[in-house]
């Protein structure tokens, strides 16, 4: 269900460990390659992924304006209260909805923005807090992420997505990085995806590695 495991791309390794390591549920141990129907599941995802990425390209960046705006809006009936709770957004990727006004109102609003980081491949994410000003450099797949800050275990983690299906799984990119993270944090947060409506899929095929969200927020 990610940023799903069968295609990452090459991933280098960051100087500082993550420092949140310690509060990872003891039992998180990394999933074992799977064989025989994944095969199929995971060509098949492929696929959906690429067709869905050029569906939500294909819109113009006013169209896709528009929707974010009614994702933020979804997002804030969601949380509710965002004054001293710590949210992990994210930097838009390829079509995503650019949700960067939103997390400035959350700050304005008395909370804190989080951004994941890629660590290592195979380890799950790193969030560092993030304020506009704040230092950025490129980090996986080129997205820009924070060049220093704080490791932080959020209280609401908002995953972007590719695909979703009605129980709440995932499609992502193909790294596994957010199942991961939510099936190693001790305290679970709100886990929330957000994408758009034309992104609703009848079933990701999900796969004993893939972790349902919350709910998902999308401009409907």
């Amino acid at each position: 269900m990610d940023r799903d495991n069968e295609a990452s791309p090459a991933i280098g390794e960051y100087a500082s460990p993550p420092c949140f390591m310690h509060e990872l549920s003891p039992d998180f141990q990394p999933k074992p390659e799977r064989t025989g129907a994944w095969g199929d599941v995971a060509r098949w995802r492929k696929a959906e992924r690429q067709r869905l990425i050029d569906a939500r390209l294909a819109m113009s960046a006013q169209e896709r304006a528009g929707r974010a705006e009614r994702i933020a809006a979804g997002l804030d009936r969601a949380i509710g209260r965002v004054s001293g709770r710590i949210v992990s957004a994210y930097w838009p990727f390829r079509g995503e909805p650019d949700l960067r006004n939103w997390t400035i109102r959350v700050i304005e609003r008395g909370g804190r923005i989080a951004l994941p980081v890629v660590i290592r491949k195979g380890w799950p994410l790193e969030f560092r807090i993030w304020a506009p000003g704040d230092p950025l450099e490129r980090g996986v797949w080129n997205i820009l992420v924070p060049a220093r800050g704080p490791a932080v275990e959020p209280d609401i983690v908002v995953a972007p997505v590719v695909g979703f299906d009605a129980a709440g799984y995932r499609l992502g990119y193909g790294g596994g990085f957010y199942d991961r993270t939510l099936g190693a944090m001790r305290r679970k947060p709100l886990a929330l995806g957000v994408g758009y409506e034309a992104a609703r899929i009848a079933t990701i095929y999900p796969q004993p590695h893939d972790v349902a969200l919350d709910a998902i927020v999308t401009d409907a």
